[in-house]
């Protein structure tokens, strides 16, 4: 089947990453959500029009996630 053959050179060609994944485990999903949350935090923060109110949001946000 070509998706067959197709996903064995897939898996040959990246064998040495996904060897050293399966090995060491080490991922980048916590830089990932951190940059979500960064992401989402701006967000909620935008429609401030006075810059000590957008950087207030951003910061109660900011406490309030590292607290819970």
């Amino acid at each position: 089947m070509p998706e067959t053959n197709r996903l064995w050179r897939t898996a040959n060609k990246w064998w040495k990453e996904i060897e050293v994944l399966i090995v060491t485990g080490a991922t980048t999903a916590k830089v990932e959500a951190n940059n979500t949350t960064i992401k989402n935090i701006k967000r909620k923060a935008r429609g401030y029009r006075n810059r000590w109110n957008y950087q207030s949001r951003i910061l109660m946000t900011s406490a309030a996630r590292t607290a819970a």
